[in-house]
């Protein structure tokens, strides 16, 4: 594997390690945006081992499925928890925090 897929690798790595950290300390939103990033950058690796590199989300995951779903090298499942995963980070970055009727005043 390229030097630099197997970076990207270790990037995925350390930020799945974090999302665990964070979902210990009850940071469930960033964990959440940290678990995507650790999914992207193993996807744009895998990728990137096959000469294709991308420059948006959205072109790493359609490509994802294209060059490894589609062809069979992996199961669907895990290009459709990719995208499940872009989405509950999109949420968690820029959706503003729900207040529980607990705290309400």
């Amino acid at each position: 594997m390229r030097a630099e897929a197997l970076a990207l690798l270790d990037k995925a790595r350390e930020n799945l390690q974090a999302s665990r950290t964070l979902i210990d300390a009850g940071f469930f939103s960033i964990a959440a945006s940290r678990c995507y990033y650790g999914m992207f950058y193993a996807a744009e690796a895998l990728l990137l081992d096959k000469g294709l590199r991308f420059t948006s989300h959205g072109a790493v995951q359609a490509a994802f499925g294209r060059e490894f779903v589609l062809s069979g090298r992996v199961e669907a499942d895990l290009h459709r928890y990719l995208l499940d995963a872009f989405r509950a980070r999109q949420t968690a970055d820029y959706e503003p925090p729900r207040r529980s009727a607990a705290r309400t005043p």
